[in-house]
């Protein structure tokens, strides 16, 4: 593990990436991700690995952006440094995930909030333990345009993403299989298990094979816009920190938006 909580894992041509600070539930601090983009820059350089995981230890995958470590990276929280630290730790880093040549998928369980459903759901595949919670609370707690990565309504369909998003409230494991944002829920003690066997399973075919099709299949999306799209909510999502609302939570920094999520991370 290093300093910033990223533990790295081998079993053979797998390579699994946990974010290993259970007592934070995970959030997400900025050494963590610029930690994570760099181990994903070396599994897409090493030959040998041909699937990746992404995990949480503990009982939650990621409770979303540590608040307090946010409020550290960005004391004044201008346009100009929440734009160009944004842009860079969540949307650029959440499309470093889609644009990974090799297969990734998500292990989750339990709470999988704000960032850290941006990052699993950019992520190919998903197995969710089943007491695994999607929440994306911040047009309630921070009166912002939803997470920085808008990538909900191609997941779970414009609808229900609606819904989500105006209400603040949470889809479960069950409700999301059910509408296919997730592959596989499975028993908490079998979650690991569970995603090695298809890591293991997809590292069977051909590097170049799979390489090609994750290429054609995101091509698929990204025809119907799904680049413009979370690049033009990005804007949004900046421009909507400039409300009133906005300002108010933003000046009562961590404490107040967590408050307002009742004990939730952002």
């Amino acid at each position: 593990m290093t300093s910033v909580g990223l533990l790295v894992e081998r079993f053979g041509p797998i390579l699994r990436l946990s974010h290993d600070r259970p007592e934070r539930r995970n959030a997400q601090s900025a050494a963590f991700l610029d930690a994570l983009n760099g181990a994903l820059d070396a599994a897409a350089a090493d030959l040998a690995v041909r699937v990746v995981i992404l995990a949480g230890t503990g009982d939650h995958f990621c409770a979303g952006h540590d608040l307090k470590d946010a409020d550290t990276m960005q004391p004044q929280g201008t346009p100009e440094t929440r734009d160009m630290f944004e842009a860079q730790r969540y949307r650029d880093y959440c499309l470093r995930l889609w644009d990974m040549p090799k297969p990734v998928i998500a292990q989750v369980q339990g709470a999988c909030v704000g960032g850290g459903f941006m990052v699993a759901n950019m992520c190919d595949l998903i197995v969710a333990a089943e007491d695994t919670f999607f929440a994306d609370p911040v047009v309630g707690t921070a009166a912002v345009a939803a997470s920085e990565v808008l990538v909900h309504p191609w997941v779970m369909g414009l609808r229900r993403a609606k819904e989500f998003l105006y209400g603040g409230g949470r889809v479960s494991a069950t409700e999301a299989l059910a509408m296919g944002m997730v592959n596989r829920v499975v028993p908490k003690e079998d979650l690991a298990a569970a995603s090695l066997a298809l890591a293991e399973r997809i590292a069977q075919s051909s590097p170049f094979a799979l390489r090609l099709m994750k290429r054609s299949l995101n091509r698929t999306a990204e025809i119907q816009g799904f680049r413009a799209a979370i690049d033009a909510h990005f804007d949004t999502h900046q421009l909507s920190h400039m409300g009133a609302d906005a300002q108010e939570r933003l000046a009562a920094g961590a404490a107040g938006i967590v408050g307002r999520g009742r004990g939730q991370t952002g």
